[in-house]
Order: C-alpha cells, then sequence, then structure tokens
C-alpha cells in the first residue's frame, strides 16, 4: 500500500506551521533578552560546530532517504540498509566529536559556549529520520519534532531571563535537539527484522555518502560560512546579530513556501524513477514548481511591504540595519525554492546528485570569493549580495540541466499572472501604511489581510491555474464538512 501523499503532506503542513509559529513566540523575546551582540554570538559558534556536524552526518540524509524509499517493499533488505548506513554516521561523528574536544580546549574565548553546543554533536550520532523519510513515514517526524519543538519553548521561557543566560539558552537547543533524536529510536521496534552484522558493509556506502556529502559541504559555505565570516572579519557580534535575524525571517518563509513539498515529493519521486514513470514525474515536477512560486511571490511582495514596520515591532530596538537586509534577502526565497524544488525532485531522485555537485561547488566557490570581496567594506550586506549571485548560478544551471523536467518557459508561464498579482498587493499593502490611521500590531494584521486577499483574487481575475486549483480543493472540503454537519 503506497503512503497518502495527502496525509503525509497535511503532516508537514502541520509541522510546517508549528516551525513558523515557534520564531513568532520565541524571536522577540530571545531578541530582547540576549540583544544583537547575544544573538550574533550564538549564531558565530553555532555556525563552527555546524561544520563538525554536517562531516559527522555526511550525506546521510539525502542518500539514506533514497536508498530506504527504493528498498521500502523489501524489509529484510531496508533493515540492512538502515544499519550500514546508521553505523558509518556513529564511525563519523564519534571522530568528529574527538576533534570537537580539542577545538573546546583550544579556544578558550568560547570554550564554554562550544560545550554547551557539544550535544548538537551528537545529535547528529543518532538521527534516523532520513529511515522515516525514505519510508514515507511524516506523521513519525512530525511527532517528535513537534514535541522537541515545544520542549524548547517551554525551557526557554522558564529558564533564558537574563543576557548572561546565553550559556543555558545554548544547553536548551542542543539538548532537545539530542532528545527528540534519540526519541525516533523508540518507534523502530517492530519496523526492522534481524540482520546479520556481520555481514555489514560500509565501504559503498562511504563513497555514496561523500558524494551527497560534496553538494551539502559546499552549500553550508553560503549558508554556515557567511556567518563564521562576518563574525572573523568584522569582528563584530552585532553584524552577526543582525544578519542571524534577516536570515531567520527567510528561513522562517522558505519553510512553509517549498520544505513540506519538497520533503514529502522527494520519497515518492525516487520511488517513481525506479518504477520509470517518467511522464508523471515532470507532471509533478511541474506542479510542485508553480506551487512554490505561487507562495514564493507573495512572500517576496509581502515582505517587501511590511518589513520596515514588521522589524522593529517583532525583534525590538536596536535591530534596524535588520531591514535593508531583508530587502537585499528576500530574492532569494524564489531563487532557492527553485533550485530546492529540482535538487529534491529531479537530481537526487534520479541518481544525479554527483552532476547536481558540480554546480553546487561551484556556486560556493563563486559565493566564498564574493564573501571575501564584500565583507570587509560592505558588512553583513556584502554577505547578503554574495547569497544571491551564488544562488542565482546554481538556479540557472539547475534548470538549464534538469533534462526537459522544467523550461524557462513553463517557469515564465507560471511567473507572470503572480508577478502582477504581487506588484498590486505591494501597492496596497504601501497605501494602507501611509492612508489608515492604524499603527503597530493592527496595522501590520490589516496589512497582510488586505495584502494576501488583494492576491489571490486578482490571481484568480487572472485565471491563475494553482489558485484556482488551490480554490477548488478548499471549497470541496468545504462541501464535505457542510454535507457531515447538515
Amino acid at each position: 500500500m503506497q503512503p497518502s501523499l495527502k496525509k503525509n503532506y497535511l503532516f508537514r503542513v502541520f509541522y510546517e506551521l508549528l516551525v513558523l509559529i515557534t520564531p513568532f513566540i520565541t524571536t522577540p523575546y530571545v531578541s530582547r533578552i540576549l540583544k544583537a551582540d547575544g544573538v550574533g554570538i550564538y549564531s558565530y559558534t553555532h555556525s563552527i560546530i555546524t561544520y563538525f556536524m554536517l562531516f559527522g552526518a555526511l550525506g546521510t540524509a539525502g542518500y539514506g532517504a533514497r536508498e530506504i524509499a527504493r528498498a521500502r517493499d523489501d524489509r529484510e533488505r531496508s533493515s540492512k540498509l538502515f544499519w550500514e548506513i546508521e553505523l558509518l554516521t556513529v564511525m563519523t561523528s564519534g571522530a568528529c566529536l574527538a576533534v570537537w574536544i580539542g577545538v573546546i580546549i583550544v579556544f578558550a574565548r568560547y570554550r564554554w559556549y562550544f560545550l554547551a553546543l557539544t550535544p548538537f554533536l551528537l545529535s547528529t550520532m543518532f538521527d534516523i529520520s532520513w529511515y522515516f523519510t525514505g519510508l514515507e513515514k511524516v506523521r513519525n517526524i512530525v511527532v517528535r519534532n513537534s514535541a522537541v519543538k515545544i520542549l524548547g519553548i517551554v525551557l526557554l521561557f522558564l529558564l533564558v531571563k537574563k543576557k548572561d543566560d546565553l550559556i543555558l539558552y545554548c544547553v536548551i537547543n542542543s539538548m532537545t535537539m539530542l532528545l527528540g533524536n534519540l526519541s525516533m529510536w523508540l518507534y523502530l521496534p517492530g519496523m526492522l527484522t534481524k540482520v546479520d552484522f556481520r555481514g555489514l558493509h560500509f565501504r559503498h556506502h562511504l563513497h555514496e555518502t561523500l558524494i551527497y556529502f560534496i553538494p551539502t559541504i559546499a552549500t553550508s559555505i553560503y549558508t554556515v560560512l557567511d556567518k563564521t565570516l562576518i563574525g572573523a572579519i568584522t569582528g563584530s557580534s552585532y553584524q552577526n546579530g543582525y544578519y542571524e535575524q534577516a536570515t531567520k525571517i527567510i528561513k522562517i518563509v522558505k519553510s512553509v513556501v517549498f520544505v513540506a513539498v519538497n520533503s514529502v515529493m522527494g520519497a515518492r519521486i525516487s520511488y517513481l524513477f525506479a518504477e520509470e514513470k517518467y511522464d508523471e514525474i515532470r507532471r509533478r515536477i511541474a506542479r510542485s514548481m508553480d506551487f512554490i512560486y505561487l507562495l514564493a511571490y507573495g512572500a517576496i511582495f509581502g515582505i517587501v511591504g511590511i518589513a520596515s514596520r514588521f522589524v522593529p515591532l517583532f525583534f525590538g530596538e536596536g535591530y534596524d540595519p535588520v531591514v535593508p537586509l531583508l530587502y537585499c534577502m528576500v530574492p532569494l526565497i524564489l531563487i532557492i525554492g527553485t533550485s530546492n524544488c529540482l535538487g529534491s525532485q529531479y537530481f537526487t531522485p534520479s541518481g544525479q546528485r554527483k552532476r547536481s555537485a558540480k554546480v553546487i561547488v561551484l556556486g560556493a566557490c563563486i559565493n566564498l570569493c564574493f564573501n571575501l570581496l564584500l565583507i570587509p567594506r560592505f558588512l553583513a550586506y556584502g554577505a547578503t549580495v554574495a547569497s544571491v549571485i551564488a544562488e542565482l548560478t546554481i538556479a540557472v544551471l539547475y534548470v538549464q540541466m534538469s533534462g526537459g523536467y522544467i523550461r524557462w518557459g513553463q517557469l515564465w508561464a507560471i511567473s507572470y499572472r503572480k508577478i502582477t498579482a504581487g506588484v498590486l498587493m505591494l501597492l496596497l499593502i504601501w497605501w494602507i501604511g501611509a492612508a489608515v490611521p492604524l499603527h503597530g500590531v493592527s496595522l501590520i494584521i490589516l496589512q497582510v489581510i488586505a495584502g494576501a486577499a488583494c492576491y489571490g483574487l486578482v490571481l484568480l481575475a487572472l485565471r491563475d491555474k494553482m489558485m484556482t486549483e488551490l480554490v477548488h480543493m478548499a471549497w470541496g472540503l468545504v462541501r464535505k464538512v457542510l454535507k457531515k454537519v447538515f
């Protein structure tokens, strides 16, 4: 029996909504308690341990999910694959942990912060979410992650009360991650068959995870190294704090725009490639891209419209530089949405990770060069521009290399109506901000509701295919509910 895509997507949407809501609860509190420099210290030190987590996991997340997806109908084979890949991760993470201990000893300035973040590295060792992703058992992942998120929120408000609690903040984040990953193991009994550990082989998996690891580490150059270089070059915790908060907003939007779609569709398309159902794959990729663009354009124009009022209200005083950073960053929502969709739904499922890795390495090199060129002069803004240039390079090359599964003509066909609707929405948001005698939260809520309504209505008037389809689906659900009630 095939796992339900609709149920999986609903579970993912529920979790992404939780991911969306969580920062709106915690970020205003954290930004005011820890201030911009405290947020910057956390951002910088977390960027350092992230490299060790990446080397510990190698390319397990993508490779493991793909292999399990391909073998999910063979329980014995999938069990063997699980233990081979997981034990390989334990070995690589253990090696990274040994080196990390040396870092803690040598770097005295951030020693206690590094020590507090150590459970993050341990959590990598026991992260088996890739196994459930491959089986399309999204519910298991969502339940675990949701519980971890809620626990982290509770502990944050109970224990972090002043700026000096930054180390405690690090401990809460890292320990909840570790406990969450350990809890996933509770689902395993009954899912795996017994295997002969003497017959396990690791060399092939090491080679394959390294292939997946190359784009992973390359991607980190423009997602993590930015923060490392900002801290190292500028020597300013404040610049890292501004950059961290701007990227946090973009991450929230990205999680809603495309993470749920790609996480659900990736495993299914791996299965479809194994079944050689290429026409269905093309249809699914095109629909995914249309949905991603619908949300992406709305988010881009919406953020531009409300950023100047939202940032000081959300983060508090002292975060004004975040506004222009957001203006520079918003194109990343659409750009990364494009490359992430093709990476998750074409290159990885079709076994072309090695080919796509070359593009990502090129993008990483471009990003590094522009970071070194621009950060000394433009600080966090330089890192933002470097990221946009690098990500745009990758997205363009991905489309060119997609083998016709998506074409430029298709992207324009699904874009021009959304751009028109987005521009009209932006003008309405600006007009409301200038003409309506409201302030603070009330004004922003009005702008968001009016802007979203304008965007949707214009798309319906222009007969946008995805918007029309979503409205029909929503109306169908409403009719079913009404029939049951009456």
